[in-house]
């Protein structure tokens, strides 16, 4: 797997990321063990993860796999910090005290001493920026983390993000943002905002919420994310008749190529402008292990072309 350079920034990562969003949960120990088994031998190197995922069980796993099936210093740790669960409903909470509680927890439960990117989670009205931002970098001076970054911002945002931070010398290096055919939205601010400030752009569910794969072509499968109780909500959003043809016009050039869906999906958004890496969430190895095929797909021209005209 080839790898490129996160922004401007001196940190190299995999072209396409690990998830770790479903471990835990809809994803077991032994699957979470297959999939990080199968991306270190395919070369890639950026794990992400989150304290609240899985309510912190994905930190906890992927803690017990390192250095058993990967070592830790082979790969890029990313993690983040401001999201919770508390008795089962959604908490934000980007306070310095609440950030820096949860860059320790992060640390203990993946038992090392640093991360190599750890995000701000979420914008959040409820603190200051300032306040916020303090927090990234006091990980950075005090060695807990290499680099910093933010995840759901937006250009604006981003960018006054990244100013405050450069006043403190401590350069902001990703934004991780939600990026697919079905999703466009960076390319209004983000993108131009990545190249202008040197940020590089973390794509979260390039397959668009998994509704790129095709699968709810016919209907919602019995064991798809859609028909789960922890991510019922999640791939409903795409599951109308615009995207449909965003879906169709996927799968007829996956026939074209003699390719999946998802790895057209995968290889479209992994090459646009400013993105260092698309974020694959995959629930279990035998579905990681087609997207790590798109590695070598190369869309053609008119490809890319038609889909970013039926997806405009």
């Amino acid at each position: 797997m080839r790898h490129r350079r996160l922004g401007r920034s001196g940190l190299r990562v995999s072209r396409t990321g690990l998830g770790t969003m479903t471990w835990g949960s809809s994803t077991s120990r032994e699957d979470a063990r297959d999939q990080l088994e199968l991306f270190a031998a395919a070369g890639g190197n950026l794990v992400d993860t989150a304290h609240g995922y899985g309510n912190g069980a994905a930190e906890e796993i992927l803690g017990e796999l390192l250095d058993d099936v990967a070592a830790r210093d082979d790969l890029v740790l990313c993690s983040k910090a401001g999201i919770s669960r508390s008795s089962g409903e959604r908490v934000v909470d980007t306070s310095r005290g609440t950030l820096m509680r949860q860059l320790d927890t992060s640390l203990r439960r993946l038992g090392t001493d640093h991360l190599d990117l750890w995000l701000v989670h979420t914008w959040s009205d409820d603190a200051p920026l300032e306040e916020t931002l303090s927090a990234l970098e006091w990980a950075v001076t005090s060695g807990r983390a290499r680099y910093v970054g933010v995840s759901n911002y937006s250009g604006w945002q981003a960018a006054r993000a990244s100013s405050l931070l450069e006043s403190a010398r401590v350069p902001l290096v990703a934004n991780q943002v939600e990026y697919s055919l079905l999703c466009r939205i960076p390319e209004d601010e983000l993108v131009p905002a990545a190249g202008a400030l040197g940020f590089g752009l973390l794509a979260w569910s390039p397959l668009g919420r998994g509704v790129l794969t095709g699968k709810y072509r016919h209907g919602i499968p019995a064991q798809s994310r859609a028909a789960s109780a922890d991510f019922a909500g999640f791939a409903q959003r795409y599951l109308d008749d615009e995207s449909a043809q965003v879906v169709e016009a996927v799968a007829t050039a996956a026939q074209g190529l003699g390719c999946s869906a998802a790895e057209v999906a995968l290889a479209w958004v992994r090459d646009r402008p400013g993105v260092a890496a698309p974020v694959l969430g995959a629930r279990t190895a035998a579905q990681l292990r087609t997207l790590v095929g798109a590695e070598d797909l190369e869309l053609p021209r008119e490809i890319v072309e038609a889909l970013e005209d039926v997806s405009d």
